[in-house]
């Protein structure tokens, strides 16, 4: 029988139905899936039925099913850096070898967003199988992602990166400092949780809760004042603690079918959104981040270089300038 394999071979009497977008490849046709494992006729577009999380039968989404669990960590601000940027180097000889940043000023936040989801996404990575872990999920009509979507035994939850190394962070309730500067990420990681739910409950037809978390990450001091009541702050070494060291919610079988709904792109919009192979995207942006290492380490090398001539012209050991 052709069921999610996420979901496995469930048992039961439960049949799912789901609101079918047609726009979506595959999704022209919804199976009914009975207990049996046997096809009752084809569902189109809307139906409804009350189906509980603990329900025993997926539906059939074979040519989206879990398109977006390819995606890799910070796809998004990567694709948006290297449409911006392209993936051409077009400094000069003497620009290289004095070490000027390839990247434009204005492309350096999709840089940095894309360092931190990736540094978020290689600790999401030590969860165990009984985690899904989604990145940079599209949602909405516009450009928005979800940076990370994790579901596991203790919940759903949406992870907002926010990078800012060196810096001093400083947040109660609803405010959000860095280095004195106040920033909205509180406000945006709430409205994205609560968006977050709404569309799984409407993909799964139960109500289900989604918790925000923001992951700090390279700050040189992050200070928790006071808790909001609906989005945490970590750092990023204490983010799988966050996650697995809180009361079990839910089922084997309820995070199968969680787990397949979110990794559809239909879950999170009402138009198919355009995903590019990862490939495409992660070798040019590896090279675009050498050549800021690169550029990196010699700016670095001419900052020592020069101290340290004139200090040789002092001793003698060089001719003076």
């Amino acid at each position: 029988m052709a069921i999610l394999p996420a979901i496995g071979a469930l048992t039961g009497s439960i049949t799912a139905h789901r609101p079918i977008d047609s726009s979506y490849p595959g999704e022209a046709q919804l199976a009914r899936v009975s207990a049996r494992g046997e096809s009752h006729g084809v569902g189109k577009r809307t139906m409804s039925a009350a189906v509980p999380l603990d329900g025993d039968v997926t539906y059939v989404e074979p040519a989206t099913l879990g398109l977006l669990k390819r995606r890799v960590p910070g796809q998004s601000v990567m694709e948006e850096l290297l449409d911006v940027h392209g993936t051409e180097d077009t400094r000069g000889l003497l620009a290289r070898v004095f070490g000027v940043r390839p990247l434009a000023p204005d492309s350096r936040p999709w840089y940095w967003g894309a360092l931190g989801e990736r540094a978020v996404g290689r600790t999401l990575a030590s969860l165990g199988p009984e985690w899904t872990v989604l990145h940079a999920v599209p949602v909405g009509e516009k450009s928005s992602d979800i940076d990370h979507v994790v579901i596991g035994p203790t919940g759903i939850f949406t992870i907002n990166t926010k990078r800012h190394p060196g810096q001093n962070v400083w947040t109660a309730k609803g405010t959000f400092l860095v280095a004195g500067t106040r920033y909205p990420y509180i406000r945006n990681s709430e409205h994205e949780a609560t968006r977050a739910g709404r569309l799984l409950s409407a993909a799964v037809l139960n109500s289900v809760s989604v918790s925000a978390a923001i992951v700090v990450v390279g700050a040189r001091q992050v200070t928790v004042k006071e808790k909001h009541r609906s989005v945490s702050v970590v750092r990023e070494n204490q983010l799988l603690r966050w996650l697995t060291r809180r009361p079990v919610m839910y089922t084997e079988q309820q995070l199968a079918l969680l787990s397949a709904a979110a990794a559809q792109p239909s879950t999170w919009r009402r138009t198919a959104p355009v995903l590019r192979d990862p490939a495409d995207v992660v070798g040019p942006f590896d090279a675009l981040h050498r050549l800021e290492d690169q550029a990196r380490r010699r700016r670095i090398g001419w900052l020592l270089a020069v101290p340290a001539a004139f200090v040789a012209s002092a001793a003698g050991v060089l001719p003076p300038f």
